[in-house]
């Protein structure tokens, strides 16, 4: 038998209302009458029948199911495939939903540590007109699959709460009032490029649009599917050391040992750097003087790759940058319209070095 002692409502029929505790608020609150503005998507992208697509767990589905005319995008030979199903009434509100069968198939979630697949039985409805499959609560309570709603948005597969899957993020929707090419070109950009900002609440629709008009006319400034990663052109980075050759030992490191979760976690970072352009293989015939090692460092489950420069920073001349007062970025916040914080994606990456100090930042792995 399942314990209910949490639930003593239900064991004595009597509410007790004598203690009553607030409960804490888990993010900031919106104003008065525009609570739902929190709400937040509960879709993740899974692969299903070797395709990408779209899931959403949804708990407040008594089944998992699936519309035919999207399953059938993904199964084109779907009829073939379809379990029997007899005698069963489902409803959507107040709607009355026909299904036509039981689909079978595993779904599969991706994750940097592991992928995870679970088999499940959706029932194929004729009459629902949704672009995803839907996760119901069946399956949700077969694979113990739990939705965190803390300061992260994650959920967890079963025993292991250490390994979390995200969900994707939710797109404002985004109203045309006038339809001519700039404003084309405007609203795409929007719905591209600003589909993961949140924009204030409390701007007035001028002022949004004041707003939206000032990013798109500095667009180039956001990556891009064919632009992912920046680059600062016009301040490369150089680097002098104050030695001559040859140089020291202590320039020349091997490579650090890696576990074997570490190992696979340096092919990801380094293949992803290589896709992008920040770096490119060393060929056997070039000439190797100063080599620096790198280590995966963990934190919740993410990893990152980290390089250990020490050594290099101690033969290089340093650069001298003025110290910004504090004061005078106070006063120069004062005047600002709008406050914006953005989340500049690899940085660090998008500093362009200089041809000659390229050889001085070489890494050595072991992968």
């Amino acid at each position: 038998m399942e314990s209910y002692s949490h639930l003593q409502q239900l064991r004595n029929g009597k509410l007790d209302l004598s203690k009553v505790q607030d409960a804490q608020l888990m993010k900031t609150k919106p104003n008065r009458g525009k609570g739902y503005t929190a709400g937040n998507s509960c879709i993740t992208e899974v692969v299903i029948e070797n395709k990408p697509t779209k899931l959403l767990l949804d708990p407040g589905a008594f089944c998992s199911c699936v519309g035919k005319s999207f399953l059938k995008t993904c199964v084109p030979n779907l009829e073939d495939q379809l379990l029997p199903i007899d005698g069963i009434k489902f409803n959507s509100a107040s709607n009355s939903m026909k299904a036509l069968g039981i689909f079978e198939t595993n779904v599969i979630f991706p994750h940097i540590n592991g992928n995870l697949r679970i088999t499940v039985e959706f029932v194929v409805m004729e009459n629902c007109s949704s672009t995803h499959f839907i996760l119901g609560n069946d399956f949700l309570i077969m694979y113990g699959i739990d939705l965190h709603n803390n300061k992260d948005r994650y959920f967890t597969i079963g025993d292991n709460k250490s390994q979390k899957f995200a969900f994707l993020p939710f797109k404002r929707q985004i109203t045309v009032n006038k339809v001519s090419p700039v404003n084309l070109e405007l609203e795409k950009f929007k719905s591209e490029q600003l589909n993961e900002a949140e924009i204030s609440l409390h701007l007035t629709d001028k002022q949004e649009n004041e707003l939206s008009s000032l990013l798109y006319d500095h667009k180039g400034a956001f990556a891009s599917d064919k632009e992912p990663l920046g680059a600062i052109i016009g301040h490369e980075v150089d680097i002098i050391l104050n030695i001559e050759r040859p140089y020291p030992p202590l320039l020349r490191r091997p490579a650090y040992p890696a576990s074997p979760k570490s190992r696979e976690a340096l092919k990801i970072h380094i293949k992803e750097l290589l896709d992008l352009g920040v770096m490119r293989k060393v060929g056997h015939n070039e000439e190797v003087e100063i080599t620096t090692p790198v280590i995966v460092a963990w934190h919740n489950e993410k990893s990152r790759m980290v390089g250990g420069f020490r050594a290099l920073n101690t033969y290089t001349v340093p650069d001298r940058y003025p110290i910004p007062k504090i004061q005078i970025a106070l006063t120069q916040i004062s005047r600002a319209v709008y406050i914006t914080t953005m989340d500049a994606l690899k940085i660090f990456h998008q500093n362009v070095v200089t041809p000659r100090a390229r050889k001085f930042l070489r890494i050595i792995v072991h992968c």
